[in-house]
């Protein structure tokens, strides 16, 4: 493999986003939050939670209707490219539906998560064609440049131990194969992201010893953080009372 350079990396530093100045005007005082994290982390539970706890409209991630996911857990080679074009694809959409629209939401793992941690790891480890990756960076570094990044950014940090629990406790077949050197490989991939990510606000939470969606306490910590980070005061304790 050729490649040496990180030609995903766009996400990880300011960018100058062609959006219409007028619109972009209007939406400001919306907000904008995403959840990031590894497999098994508890991004879709988190935003499901901080979503009625705030108010947000939810977007989630395309996991029950993904034609691609289960073949690709079978043969990631084959099915690598597929895979990560459909999820630019939904992804692209649901961004694009944040950034024009008027309401306040929660995105479910941002599109950067894509191309910095999951396209480039199938590079990396030799699942992607060199082609396939330059192609579909390509596309990716068109695409995001159009969007609105999040006004703040939540990391859910998690050791692969608790990664592999949490996979176990949810019971998707298609997951169950999923072995420790590709979650740690993932969580290389994230530490190194998250360290250069400039985009906005970031909140790094670090989620082994929580238990956000059954310990109250746990959530309203969680919620206290985003809060503070927002400048949204008082809003933490609407679900912890």
């Amino acid at each position: 493999m050729s490649i040496k350079t990180h030609p995903a990396s766009s996400a990880g530093r300011a960018q100058k986003h062609p959006i219409n100045r007028g619109s972009r005007t209007k939406i400001q005082s919306k907000t904008f939050v995403a959840v990031a994290g590894n497999i098994g982390s508890g991004k879709s539970s988190l935003t499901d939670l901080l979503s009625k706890h705030f108010g947000w409209r939810p977007y989630f991630e395309s996991v029950a209707d993904n034609p691609y996911l289960k073949d690709f857990y079978a043969d990631m080679h084959r099915w690598s490219f597929n895979l990560q074009v459909y999820f630019l694809s939904n992804r692209f959409r649901n961004h694009k539906s944040i950034t024009e629209g008027p309401h306040s939401v929660i995105l479910d793992r941002v599109i950067y998560e894509d191309a910095e941690i999951f396209a480039r790891n199938l590079f990396e480890i030799g699942k992607m064609e060199e082609r396939d990756y330059r192609n579909y960076v390509a596309l990716y570094e068109v695409m995001t440049a159009y969007l609105r990044p999040p006004d703040l950014l939540i990391y859910l940090r998690a050791n692969v131990e608790t990664l592999l629990r949490q996979i176990a406790l949810r019971g998707r077949d298609f997951e169950l194969s999923i072995d420790r050197a590709y979650l740690e490989q993932l969580n290389a991939h994230y530490e190194n992201w998250i360290a250069r990510y400039k985009l906005g606000r970031v909140l790094i939470v670090e989620s082994d010893a929580l238990d956000f969606v059954n310990r109250r306490e746990d959530f309203g910590t969680v919620a206290a953080m985003i809060a503070e980070k927002l400048g949204m005061k008082g809003q933490a304790k609407r679900r912890t009372q």
